[in-house]
């Protein structure tokens, strides 16, 4: 069964580590007959969580910006990568923001549980060093 794929790059630098193995999981996912994107979380305007609750309401945040489209795509995908730099032995900020503002999906039926997730996380660590980024990534 044919899967869309989306990959969430949280990484700065294009080319660097992350965007290299997002690179890699989009290739190995094409050529099993798959469609992938990936979207530069870093090029998006995505504002903080400011725990109003507002979507409590409606399952809708006050905020108008890219995570309203980034929110879509999640819902429509069958797959989803959260690719992270490990910064002071987390994900990046970036990643952290989008985690956060998906907080509308817990008050609505329309849900991103429902999906395949993988994790990717580079670090200049061993891998202990990094548990607290993977263990953070299981949240959403």
């Amino acid at each position: 069964m044919k899967k869309k794929i989306l990959i969430l790059s949280s990484s700065p630098r294009k080319g660097g580590n992350s965007d290299t193995l997002c690179n890699q999981f989009i290739k190995g996912a094409t050529e099993a007959g798959h469609t992938a994107e990936k979207i530069y979380v870093h090029e998006q305007q995505i504002g903080f969580c400011k725990a109003c609750y507002a979507c409590k309401k409606d399952g809708v945040c006050i905020q108008k910006d890219d995570m309203v489209t980034i929110l879509d795509e999640m819902i429509e995908a069958d797959v989803i990568a959260l690719a992270t730099p490990v910064y002071f032995y987390s994900m990046n900020g970036q990643m952290k923001t989008l985690i956060d503002r998906t907080l509308p999906r817990y008050y609505t039926d329309v849900k991103i549980s429902n999906k395949d997730f993988y994790f990717i996380a580079t670090a200049a660590e061993k891998t202990d060093a990094m548990q607290a980024a993977f263990d953070a990534g299981k949240q959403i």
